[in-house]
């Protein structure tokens, strides 16, 4: 299974910077999209390619946040937000339940150049773990998206000049290291030790020609699916964002992680370049 996430800045802005080109050439079983900035009423539904399912989490605030997955399955259940009022408005969060794990989506809580957002994202850290605990509960979780943190110096060009600003922060590492200790494995770092990889780069002063950038988008994953892991990808080379996409590819369990459902959800009229691949040597 070929799983691909994107924080693609704007829906609209990258359908018309070749991303269609880019979902028919690697033709994932799922792709993941954060800040999307749009309804679904704003994109059409015929224009994915034939196959997929469109499930849509959209802001309360217009052209602010969302996220999108396309799935070539028809998900067992579709879940928008974390089921907190304060933290849904926003829509950062969209769950599809595959037949062996949850597959999350999500757009973090950026904590804002100034730290005005700190106390409000380390709140959201918490409750954003809890939901994804109790998600174990029923079958293995892959979450995934734009997490707005550097958690390691290497996962960082300069880290010295970053300590305390926004994505780097003792707090912000804090929350994603609450994740690693609650068992949730950083899919990338199981293939790749060494830094020099990212995933954002600033507009300014040529930062991605440079590779003067930040690793702030992963696929984080239960343990219990660490032995099907195969490959993770960063498509450093392919552009229409200021992130660039990931990918994650996974081994078929020789049997079913989770019990069965009994059938697919029904969809709501709501619901609408080298890459650098990592691989196990197995």
């Amino acid at each position: 299974m070929k799983l691909i996430s994107w924080n693609v800045n704007g829906i609209r802005a990258v359908l018309k910077k070749g991303f269609l080109d880019f979902l028919t050439s690697e033709k994932p079983d799922a792709i993941c999209l954060q800040e999307t900035k749009a309804s679904p009423e704003d994109v059409s539904e015929t224009i994915w390619p034939l196959g997929y399912h469109a499930f849509w989490n959209t802001a309360e605030r217009k052209g602010y946040s969302g996220v999108l997955t396309l799935t070539k399955q028809e998900p067992i259940s579709v879940t928008r937000g974390i089921k907190i009022v304060d933290h849904d408005r926003e829509g950062r969060v969209l769950t599809t339940e595959l037949e062996d794990f949850f597959l999350v989506n999500v757009y973090v809580p950026n904590s804002k150049r100034e730290l005005t957002r700190l106390p409000y994202r380390q709140t959201w850290d918490r409750d954003f773990l809890a939901y994804l605990r109790g998600l174990e509960k029923k079958k293995p979780v892959i979450f995934c998206g734009d997490l707005n943190v550097a958690h390691t110096e290497i996962d960082l060009a300069r880290p010295r000049d970053n300590v305390k600003n926004h994505g780097f922060t003792p707090e912000e590492r804090a929350g994603f290291a609450a994740f690693v200790e609650a068992g949730f494995v950083d899919t990338f770092r199981e293939f790749e030790k060494a830094g020099g990889h990212y995933t954002w780069w600033s507009q300014m002063s040529g930062a991605r020609a440079r590779n003067i950038g930040w690793r702030i988008d992963y696929f984080v994953a239960s343990k219990a699916l660490r032995p099907q892991l195969r490959s993770a990808t960063i498509y450093k080379d392919v552009i229409g964002s200021d992130h660039c996409p990931i990918g994650l590819e996974l081994k078929k369990p020789k049997a079913s992680l989770a019990p069965a459902r009994p059938s697919p959800v029904a969809r709501a009229k709501y619901s609408q370049a080298s890459p650098l691949r990592h691989r196990r040597s197995d």
